[in-house]
């Protein structure tokens, strides 16, 4: 046994080589979570993006003015004109929900404004609660602006344009005016470290107690599965909103965000995030053989959602496909939630449609952990 034996060390390299081809999942995993992942990202992530909801709030349908700069910024592409309305109510809510990022605002009267050289203004209001996701597009929009300047200002209406165009432009950066980027990644690390935490701790305390055999100790007693699952995650859901309360207060101390709306429901819509959070740590503990399988299960679950729900690139910069991929996880709409309540004020209202897709989501998912706990340990 004295040195090292090549032959020895071959011999353990097969043992292990056969050891794996014996655990399928673990080789699946190894093999397809980095195909999965490198497809994904390599097609999702885009830090300039275009096709950006908009809203054109027209209080003049007349101005041949107006209507050549919407449709200069139609067809710059950073810029998706959705429809026209005629409430600022509408316009308001639907950039507190997300689902608008820009609004023009033209005033009544703008064309007989114009024509007479009363300096009127078109308003450009953007939700810049994420700096990243506007940035480019407002500075399209001033070039819009010029070049419409340029192609309407001629023959009698040539006075338009001068050394201060008789026109402006007027940028309102809603919610975040100095572009803090605090603002933005601070309230949404909130959710990144709650499914980070939770979703491992989970998978990996559920796991333990299958290989140690001790959860089918707990099921031999009176108790339901439905009642052990709730009960081995009802310390995980105090220690989650303890982590939010933390994180908020340290948030708005440390880093100066503000906490502008309610946060009561910001604890309210966190607890449910949590137990839909917690609710796939189950699920994977219920396919994972043994710890490694539950850590890569939570690894291949954790990179998509701090890739594709808009904590890391600007979620609209995706493509369409990938945004669907992004709206089945939980983290997405947390995140929307989170920089709501705390950067907008928003209200239950504004943000309802977010936690019906966070409900939806956990009633699945945890539907699916109590089935196969039922159906492996009974």
């Amino acid at each position: 046994m004295k040195g090292i034996s090549f032959f020895r060390i071959i011999a353990i390299v097969k043992k292990e080589f056969i050891q794996m081809k014996r655990d399928k999942l673990t080789l699946a995993m190894m093999v397809g979570i980095p195909i999965v992942q490198l497809i994904i990202f390599g097609f999702a992530i885009n830090s300039n993006p275009k096709h950006l909801p908009t809203y054109v709030l027209n209080g003049d349908g007349h101005s041949i003015f107006a209507r050549r700069f919407v449709s200069g910024l139609q067809n710059s592409h950073y810029f998706d004109i959705k429809e026209t309305i005629y409430s600022q109510e509408k316009a308001k809510h639907d950039m507190l929900s997300g689902k608008a990022t820009f609004v023009v605002n033209i005033p009544p009267g703008f064309n007989d404004r114009l024509i007479k050289g009363e300096n009127p203004k078109i308003l450009l209001e953007a939700d810049s609660v994420d700096p990243q996701t506007v940035g480019s597009a407002l500075a399209v929009a001033e070039r819009v602006f010029k070049n419409t300047i340029s192609s309407y200002a001629k023959g009698p209406l040539k006075f338009i344009k001068g050394d201060n165009d008789l026109v402006e432009l007027k940028i309102h950066k809603n919610y975040n005016p100095n572009q803090v980027m605090q603002f933005s990644t601070v309230p949404s690390l909130l959710g990144v470290i709650l499914t980070l935490t939770l979703v491992f701790v989970t998978a990996l305390s559920m796991t333990r107690e299958a290989e140690r055999g001790t959860m089918e100790n707990l099921l031999c007693m009176p108790v339901k599965p439905i009642e052990v699952l709730l009960g081995k995650i009802g310390p995980y859901i105090i220690m989650g909103l303890i982590q939010m309360t933390l994180i908020v207060i340290l948030g708005h101390y440390l880093f100066n965000v503000p906490v502008n709306g309610n946060f009561l429901l910001l604890l309210s819509m966190g607890l449910v995030f949590i137990i839909a959070t917690l609710s796939v740590g189950i699920v994977f503990s219920t396919i994972a053989r043994n710890q490694l399988q539950a850590v890569q299960m939570s690894m291949f679950f954790f990179l998509p959602s701090i890739m594709l729900s808009g904590f890391m690139f600007p979620f609209k910069a995706m493509p369409i496909w990938a945004q669907y991929i992004g709206q089945c996880l939980p983290l997405t709409h947390f995140n929307i939630i989170v920089r709501g309540i705390m950067i907008k004020g928003a209200g239950f209202k504004d943000l309802q449609m977010q936690l019906y897709y966070i409900i939806i989501f956990m009633i699945v998912v945890l539907t699916v952990g109590v089935l196969r706990y039922r159906k492996t340990l009974d």
